[in-house]
């Protein structure tokens, strides 16, 4: 049997809380482009970072928000 891959469903704008902090002390980063690989900015210092897929998924401790159900495509729904 081939091994099953989970892939986390992100999109631009989500805001993710990572494993460990960065060394601004932050640890909340919001996602600026997804695919292969993801690149995310720090909320408290604006760094940008760009991580692997399985390597941001490994480091990715919880979504806190995500940019999909926050209500700014409500509109387009209609």
């Amino acid at each position: 049997a081939l091994p099953i891959s989970f892939c986390m469903l992100l999109h631009v704008g989500d805001r993710v809380k990572m494993r460990k902090a960065h060394p601004c002390g932050n640890d909340v980063w919001q996602i600026t482009f997804v695919g292969s690989d993801i690149k995310m900015r720090c909320e408290k210092c604006s760094r940008i970072v760009m991580l692997e897929r399985p390597v941001f998924e490994k480091r990715v401790k919880k979504l806190l928000e995500s940019a999909e159900t926050s209500g700014e495509n409500a509109s387009d729904l209609n």
